[in-house]
């Protein structure tokens, strides 16, 4: 089972999106290509495409993969205003085991938000290689999440977490994460898009109480099956929690950074 199963209202709902500046730059890898096709990695409910959509006229395919088949559907629901006549397949698989559609099918803009920590890594970028088209991108992006932000009211909600679920960190039912034994960077010196850029967006969000809430519905670390008939006082605890950070510290602010990576073949023309 995957592990967003049946959190993809919430997802959708309160999960941030990207930031201006990211989208242009992923739609600028495109900047000269005619009909590029995007294929996006652990799509979730969609949010990458449709923040590239409005931007990217000459976007003539999407692919999206996800495990889940509840996140697919919430991203056609989320995407289907925005198509304009614009093929769209939904693929309900693991990202390495994706297959091309056709045999003329080339991608040339890879992305995966937020994801690609977990997933087999060397076996996606194997993948990778072998649908996208000379010159295509790759785009590897995140901004950690609430169990990682530093201010003080992400720290006592960790804490809060973490009196119901124990020290460490939650994923799957019985299973634990500790997060990817090595740099992404290292991952793809190590693939056929081994030519690298950083790209860095400090950002300063501002949250509601509900908004936290509803954002752990959604997670892998605090999503309601985890805590069993609990559920509800945890959630109680967290709205009252959030509320008193909020009127000590003028509001619910995180400061973070979004990274996006940006890889290519060496020496593809672009």
């Amino acid at each position: 089972m995957s592990l967003f199963h049946a959190a993809a209202d919430a997802y959708s709902r309160h999960r941030p999106g990207l930031h201006d500046e990211v989208v242009h730059l992923l739609a600028g890898t495109l900047r000269g290509i005619r009909r590029p096709a995007l294929l996006d990695l652990g799509s979730g409910t969609g949010q990458v495409p449709a923040a590239l959509l409005p931007v990217l006229p000459q976007l003539a395919r999407l692919d999206l993969v996800d495990t889940d088949r509840g996140m697919l559907h919430q991203a056609g629901i989320t995407l289907h205003a925005l198509l304009a006549g614009r093929a769209a397949a939904f693929h309900p698989v693991r990202a390495e085991e994706f297959t091309a559609p056709e045999e003329s099918y080339r991608a040339d803009l890879v992305t995966c938000a937020r994801a690609f920590h977990w997933m087999d890594r060397p076996a996606v970028l194997a993948m990778a290689d072998r649908v996208t088209a000379p010159g295509a991108t790759l785009a590897i992006m995140g901004d950690g999440s609430l169990w990682t932000y530093r201010a003080p009211w992400t720290v006592a909600l960790r804490e809060l977490i973490q009196s119901y679920l124990g020290a460490e960190r939650r994923a799957g039912t019985t299973g634990t994460y500790s997060g990817p034994e090595r740099r992404y960077e290292d991952d793809l010196a190590e693939s056929a898009f081994s030519e690298l850029e950083e790209h860095h967006f400090p950002l300063r969000r501002l949250w509601t109480p509900d908004q936290v809430v509803g954002y752990l519905r959604s997670t892998s670390f605090a999503r309601p099956d985890l805590f069993g008939d609990r559920h509800p006082r945890f959630e109680g605890e967290v709205r009252a929690l959030m509320e008193r950070h909020a009127a000590q510290e003028d509001g619910l602010v995180d400061e973070t950074v979004f990274d996006v990576l940006l890889a290519r073949r060496p020496g593809d023309a672009r």
